[in-house]
This record gives structure tokens, C-alpha cells and sequence, in this order.
């Protein structure tokens, strides 16, 4: 409980549907609700919307926006869209409006939301576990051809977003993509987002157990459904028998462990999430089978359904209540509340080192074939290159081409003659299979390009620091991350870089206000079995213009390779490099 809730007792068990209002609780339950200023718990008996996102939400379910849109909004144009339908409830159909072109990161915090909106939108197409058929992925190609202008993002949740889409060509759009098993059903919105999966599933060696069977019963089962279609804010899943999808900064996760008595299953991770707050996940120490995740799932998303924080935006996420209960509480509420049974105690997973996550290059699977990972600059790729990319993978032999949690790709699946023909094709298109140390690790978020939310341009620099670096460090082979991120929401994931840039107006060396970016160094994931992780270090006044950036990040690298000890990573030296090393 935390301290601003009020002591109220339970309300029935029964729960009320997602976006409706709930039934009447007693007067005496009202009258405590008014005296005490709750959370916005509906578990608690606090049902009244409490700020205009709960509101919007119980006047009408965002599933419900689809039909307006067919049958009004595409047929009428863009003036015809509501305006709680346009910067709410079309979220859940993978809808938000692009920034308006021309308006400069100084003035995102400060215009209204119709004078950023753009009369185009951003589309992110769900792809749960990063799994692609070549069908699909041509889908995904002849939308961003002929109804995106040619663009095509991956995010680092495996998704693909698409930009410049007009309202009059969503139905149509729909029903290519899911002609061939597409959706883009809550790819956005306060809802299960898409869910991580390893993009090696089923192929990779050292896979502790495959997790697909979960993550497809839960999507065909529970998205889209209004059982879960009002939470306080999204929500996050992971799933993977390995440690390959973020697992520590998820809602809730699932890793790959193998139990003593029980053999192979999961260790179950709630509460996780960066941006301004950011928290690794917990552990609950509970083993969940294969069959039980979905199960388990949702238990711990009717938690956050429940009893998660909706007074407060900049508190709903599920990390919060986690910060409040502990995992001891949440693991007791999940078994007696929701499961109505004990889970049994089970075995933290193995530490592998989070530069292997990324599957990058050439691999050898458990069936004797190969799977291919290739990196393209920080996530960006385009309509026509998706579709050669479908063609390269046809050719070699391969039938599917998955989407990882770093803004990377794979084919997998290539017999072993074809591995070399699919390499030079690839990176024929500059797709590195063998990529330098700062392609491999530069990540970036959509940036100011296209996001209401940034304040500075991220992919375009991305890129040009990366070829920077590539020819003022040659060689340079120490895995360390760069993640750029147009502002303080870490799409990026900046707080868990060894080199994390958050995007904010600075003042240059003549005093003029420009683009630039706060540095945060040294964050980590689990570095050993001791080691949880770590955020980036904050060095006091550092801040580095976007022009300086290239610079400062061959400064603070050559410091690190001149004063490192054998074997010390860039996180480690961090944490002992004085400031003016790291300035």
C-alpha cells in the first residue's frame, strides 16, 4: 500500500470490464474515497476517472475507435476525426499522429497538442516474438512503398513503424497486413504492447526452452480482447529461453531457467521499465512451466489492471506499485488473489553477458543450419530494402526473417553453402553481417523526424556518427553501446548504455541555443552473476552539442583505451574514471 491510499477495504472479487465505468460500491466506501486521496485503484474501489487519459477511456474502449474509422474518419478525412479519438483511442489501433514538419525541439514542451499534430501518421505494425514470414515481411515492404513514402523503422520491441500515413488509406493498409497474419491491434496505447520473444527461438543451440507456443495462446487469446484494454498505462512482456530480450526492463518477463527437480521453465521478472524513472525488474523467485506462462500473464497484468496507479499519468506504470509492494507482496497478491494457488520457488537464470544478445553474424543451429543476423544503421531501412532483404532470404533458402530487440535482423534457417552468397548480398544493400563495433552497438529512437515528444534529431546523426567513429577509431573492437534518444522517455533504452544520449536544447560555445544532449555513461544490464545492472552515471555539467557529439565520443574513448586495466569493460572504468576523464 502506498502511503497516499487510502486504508478502504477490498472491493468484491469480481472485476470491472476494461473500459467501462464499474458498478456503484456502498455509500460508505464513497464517502471514505472522497476523505482520502487514493491512487485511482480500482481494486480499492477507486473508479472515478481521475485525469482526461481515465476519462476518455471510460467513456468509450480504444478497441472500439477501429469501426469510426472505416466507416467516418477514412471516408470524411482528417477534419473529421474527433480530437479524443485522435491523440487517445487510435493508439490502439498502432495510430499517433506525426510531428508537423518544421517546428523545432525548443518548442515541444510548450505548443499545444493540435499545433504539433502533422495531418500524417506514424503506424507501428505488431510483431510478436519478432517473427516474420517472408510473406509478411513483403506486406510490411508494399504498404511502406506505395502508402508510407518509403519508410520503414525497427524499434527496438521488434516492431516496424511506418511514417506518412494518411487516414484515407488505413482500411486499406489493414487489409494487406492482415491478409498475411498482421495486425497492428495495441501496438500502441494503455494496453499489452507487443511481446518480446527471442528471435532465435526454436533454433538456437543453447536455448533453454522455446517460448512461442506462450506468446502465440496469449496473443490470440488476450489482445484485442476488452479484458485488458484499459490499464493505467501500457504494458511491457518478454518472454525468451534466453536472455536476449531485455528481460530487466520489461512489465513482466519471463527467462529460460532450468529447475532442479522440475526441469526447464521460467523465472518470472516483474515491475521493470526505464524513462524518467527508470527500474530494473524483479525477481519473484517463482518457477512458471511453458504451459503456465499465459496463465501467469494474466495474473500479473489483472494486477496491473487492478491495483495500479491511475491518478497520476507519471505514476501508472507498473513499476511504481512494484516500488511500493516488493516482489514478496506482488508474488502473494498473484498466488492467492488471481492464480489461487503457490507457484513453486525456482532458480535464478545463468548470467550471459549481454553483448551476445544481439545475435548478430553467422551461427550455426541445433538443426545444423545457419542463421544470419545483419545490422542496419540504428533501426532505419526502407520499403524496397525489406523487399530485397524477402528476396535475399527466398534465394538463400530461408523462409522467415525475424526482428530483434536491438534494431537488428535475421534469416534464419540458411543451409550452409548459402551463407556467404547471403552475406555479400546483404551487405550489398549495407546490411553488415560483420559490422564495426559502433554499428553493431548504436541504437536511436524515431527523434524529432517524426515524434510530438523529441526535442532533437536522432537517426540522421546516428548515422553519421557512426561513420565518424568508424574512421577516427579503426579497429576499435570493445563492444560498447551508444543509444540516442530525442528526449528524456528512453525509447532508446539510453539509461542502460554505456554511452546514453538524451536529446535537450543546449547552449553552444557563442551562447546560442542548439541541439545536444545530456550524457549518461556506464549503464549496464547484469554484467556478471553479481552484478543486477546499472544506470548510467550522470557527469555533473556535461552536456555536448550534437555537432561536438562525434568528438566528445572519440575523447572519452581514447581516454578509456589509454587508462583501462586487461579486460575492464567501458562500464567498469567508468565508475572509477574521475570526471574530467569522462568530460
Amino acid at each position: 500500500m502506498t502511503t497516499t491510499e487510502s486504508d478502504t477495504p477490498a472491493t468484491p472479487t469480481t472485476t470491472p470490464a476494461a473500459g467501462s465505468a464499474p458498478a456503484p460500491v456502498a455509500s460508505v466506501k464513497q464517502h471514505q474515497i472522497h476523505r482520502h486521496r487514493g491512487e485511482g485503484q480500482w481494486a480499492k474501489g477507486h473508479f472515478t476517472p481521475l485525469n482526461n487519459n481515465e476519462q476518455v477511456k471510460k467513456d468509450d474502449d480504444g478497441l472500439n475507435v477501429r469501426s469510426r474509422i472505416e466507416n467516418i474518419y477514412a471516408i470524411r478525412g482528417f477534419e473529421s476525426i474527433d480530437g479524443a479519438d485522435l491523440r487517445g483511442r487510435m493508439r490502439w489501433w498502432g495510430l499517433y499522429t506525426q510531428r508537423r514538419p518544421g517546428i523545432d525541439g525548443g518548442r515541444t514542451a510548450v505548443l499545444e497538442p493540435h499545433e504539433l499534430d502533422d495531418e500524417y501518421f506514424m503506424l507501428r505494425v505488431r510483431i510478436d516474438g519478432g517473427r516474420l514470414t517472408l510473406a509478411q515481411l513483403r506486406a510490411i515492404a508494399t504498404v511502406s512503398t506505395e502508402y508510407a513514402r518509403g519508410t520503414a523503422d525497427i524499434t527496438d520491441r521488434q516492431n516496424i513503424q511506418l511514417h506518412w500515413i494518411r487516414i484515407e488509406d488505413v482500411p486499406t493498409i489493414w487489409r494487406i497486413l492482415e491478409g498475411v497474419g498482421l495486425t497492428t491491434a495495441e501496438a500502441c496505447g494503455d494496453v499489452p504492447r507487443v511481446i518480446l520473444g527471442s528471435p532465435v527461438a526454436g533454433v538456437a543451440k543453447d536455448e533453454i526452452l522455446d517460448g512461442t507456443s506462450a506468446i502465440e495462446e496469449i496473443t490470440e487469446r488476450h489482445i484485442g480482447s476488452p479484458e485488458f484494454s484499459n490499464l493505467p498505462r501500457k504494458f511491457k512482456t518478454a518472454i525468451s529461453g534466453l536472455q536476449d530480450v531485455v528481460h530487466e526492463a520489461n512489465d513482466v518477463s519471463f527467462v529460460g531457467v532450468e529447475h532442479p527437480e522440475l526441469g526447464p521453465g521460467f523465472d518470472l521478472w516483474v515491475g521493470g521499465g526505464l524513462s524518467t524513472n527508470p527500474q530494473f525488474a524483479k525477481r519473484l523467485g517463482a518457477f512458471v512451466t511453458l504451459a503456465e506462462v499465459p496463465e501467469v500473464w494474466c495474473g500479473v497484468v489483472g494486477i496491473f489492471r487492478d491495483y495500479g496507479y491511475r491518478r497520476l499519468r507519471n505514476r501508472a506504470r507498473l513499476k511504481f506499485l512494484m516500488a511500493d509492494w516488493g516482489p514478496e507482496k506482488f508474488r502473494e497478491v498473484l498466488e492467492t488473489e488471481y492464480l489461487k494457488r503457490a507457484l513453486p520457488d525456482g532458480p535464478a537464470p545463468a548470467f550471459v553477458p549481454p553483448a551476445e544478445r544481439d545475435h548478430v553474424g553467422v551461427h550455426e543451429q541445433k538443426d545444423g543450419k545457419f542463421y544470419v543476423g545483419f545490422a542496419p544503421r540504428v533501426g532505419r531501412v526502407d520499403g524496397q530494402t525489406l523487399a530485397r532483404i524477402a528476396d535475399a532470404a527466398e534465394a538463400a533458402g530461408s523462409g522467415r526473417v525475424h526482428t530483434t530487440a536491438d534494431q537488428k535482423m535475421i534469416v534464419l534457417d540458411v543451409p550452409a553453402e548459402n551463407v556467404e552468397a547471403l552475406i555479400d548480398t546483404l551487405e550489398a544493400l549495407d546490411l553488415q553481417v560483420r559490422p564495426s563495433v559502433f554499428r553493431r552497438h548504436t541504437m536511436a529512437c524515431t527523434g524529432i523526424e517524426f515524434c510530438k515528444l523529441a526535442i532533437v534529431e536522432t537517426k540522421a546523426l546516428g548515422s553519421s556518427v557512426i561513420d565518424e567513429l568508424e574512421k577516427r577509431l579503426e579497429g576499435f573492437d570493445t563492444p560498447v553501446t551508444i543509444n540516442i534518444n530525442g528526449c528524456p522517455n528512453s525509447c532508446a533504452r539510453i539509461q542502460t548504455a554505456d554511452i546514453g544520449l538524451k536529446g535537450q536544447v543546449v547552449r553552444d560555445k557563442s551562447g546560442e541555443q542548439v541541439e545536444g544532449f545530456q550524457v549518461h555513461l556506464g549503464g549496464h544490464f547484469g554484467a556478471d552473476l553479481d552484478d543486477a545492472g546499472s544506470f548510467g552515471r550522470k557527469v555533473r555539467g556535461l552536456k555536448v552539442t550534437a555537432t561536438e557529439l562525434p568528438d566528445y565520443i572519440e575523447r572519452v574513448l581514447r581516454r578509456y583505451q589509454a587508462d583501462r586495466t586487461e579486460g575492464e569493460s567501458f562500464a567498469v572504468w567508468t565508475v572509477r574514471a574521475s570526471e574530467a576523464d569522462l568530460a
